[in-house]
């Protein structure tokens, strides 16, 4: 059989160009898409030509492993809702936090150089914390587990004795001491058992609003360890090198950008156990309700209407029904504006692609500055399911939110807020905005309500 290990390499090389036009492309959500496409065909591609690898046995299991793996993942991409994507998110990037943990066990059980076993360790530490913590992030997302920080005392004292044990372990994996009677079979399991029970500790006192900027973290963590496992190698794998370096790349500057959207430090996200205690304000006023009719009178007459989107309106899928709005509206020349918060939802990006999916053009999209200046001048802004992004309470000292930048609708002539009930946001916090003079609540499932209100502002 003709050997064709030389192609390894070079097919490597082009497998980076792919992932790196996909990730260029995925920047824009007009182009996203096709960037998808590349970043797949990259990977792929390399898997492929990693079959060539000279020695390599088990391909009937490795096969077997990626029709299982591939099929799986195909089918609850199709099944799985819009709404449930940061939980899928989490798993597989858990998923991957595990298989790289998993490789650095297999490295550190056949090696013996000091520097690529050093390597190894590092990238099994980061990737197990990777594993356990997205599990707990999924688990908090889903409802299987109290979204509400864990904390008990003396817990980052623990914490810290946990990942301090575990890097002893690891260090004890590559230098095992002969002054010791314990061999690798006891510090390798140690070291894993240590590493998957910090990353189960770190993530259970983050609180389930933050549950997104800790994926994201970990999903760069995931990238980082990757990128070690791809030096730890006697032939260093330079795909996984690559490929690990930009997925930590991304990942960290995604995580610094959601976390400057909300005026917190990644050491708050992580350390601050956010969510963890209420705020005791008594909030003055009362929610008012409106009916149907009446909200569809001021939109009809509006000049301007800003519809501001969040988890709500994900849940209840009405993304079709707005943009049915929205044509309605500028059939009787109203403005439409759509005013999109960074962190809307739960992932980022989770507002901009439901309402894309719904036909809604990129050019009716607002960032949180370029909108906020108009709201003083707009006459409708329809809250549809968000809550702690357009909570008025990031301005006053001594909330929790304090400091957030926020989506300021209560500065319109008129918010109407779509909404189930009259509870609390995914932080647990009050929203101020409920109660304030220009405020009033249009209750009902999101989809239902808004599909009431096209049939009623058909009536002027």
């Amino acid at each position: 059989m003709t050997d064709l290990s030389w192609l390894i390499d070079p097919v490597y090389i082009v497998t980076v160009f792919f992932f790196i036009i996909g990730m260029q492309r995925m920047s824009h959500p007009l182009t996203a898409r096709s960037g998808i496409v590349w970043a797949g065909a990259a990977m792929l591609i390399a898997t492929l030509a990693t079959f060539f690898t000279p020695g390599l046995t088990n391909l009937a299991l490795i096969a077997i492993a990626i029709v299982i793996g591939g099929g799986f993942g195909y089918l609850a991409a199709k099944r799985v809702a819009m709404t449930d994507m940061p939980q899928m998110i989490a798993l597989y990037n858990g998923m991957g936090g595990g298989a790289a943990a998993g490789i650095s066990a297999v490295a550190l059980l056949g090696t013996t150089h000091a520097a690529t076993g050093s390597l190894a360790v590092i990238g099994g530490l980061i990737g197990a914390i990777s594993f356990t913590g997205s599990i707990i992030a999924f688990m908090k997302l889903q409802g299987w587990m109290r979204p509400r920080p864990i904390t008990f005392p003396g817990q980052q004292v623990i914490n810290m004795a946990v990942l301090v044990l575990a890097i002893i372990s690891g260090i004890l994996v590559i230098v095992q001491p002969a002054w010791l009677p314990l061999s690798i079979s006891v510090y390798l399991p140690l070291f894993f058992v240590l590493s998957l029970g910090f990353g189960l500790l770190m993530t259970l006192p983050i609180g389930g609003a933050d549950m997104p900027v800790v994926i994201s973290m970990y999903n760069a963590f995931t990238g980082l360890a990757v990128a070690l496992d791809g030096f730890s190698f006697a032939t260093p794998n330079y795909a996984m090198v690559v490929a690990g370096i930009i997925v930590g790349a991304a990942g960290t500057l995604l995580t610094l950008n959601m976390a400057k959207a909300m005026n917190r430090s990644i050491t708050n996200v992580f350390f601050g156990a956010f969510g963890a205690t209420e705020e005791n304000v008594e909030i003055q006023g009362s929610m008012k309700s409106i009916e149907t009719d009446d909200v569809a009178v001021l939109l009809a007459y509006a000049n301007t209407v800003v519809v501001a989107p969040g988890y709500g309106m994900a849940v209840a899928q009405a993304q079709q029904k707005v943009k049915e709005l929205t044509d309605l509206l500028e059939s009787k020349n109203v403005q439409v504006k759509f005013a999109i918060h960074p962190v809307a939802g739960r992932m980022p990006g989770h507002m901009n692609v439901l309402l894309a999916e719904a036909g809604v053009s990129y050019d009716h999209l607002f960032d949180r500055d370029e909108i906020n200046p108009e709201f003083p001048s707009t006459d409708v802004v329809l809250v549809i399911g968000a809550n702690d992004v357009v909570n008025p309470a990031a301005h006053r000292q001594g909330s929790p939110l304090f400091g957030m930048p926020i989506l300021d609708v209560d500065q319109a002539k008129n918010v109407i807020v779509l909404k189930r009930g009259q509870g609390k946001g995914f932080s647990g916090i009050e929203n101020d905005l409920f109660y304030r003079d220009n405020t009033r609540m249009l209750y009902g499932d999101a989809q239902e309500s808004v599909g009431k209100l096209v049939q009623a502002v058909k009536k002027f």
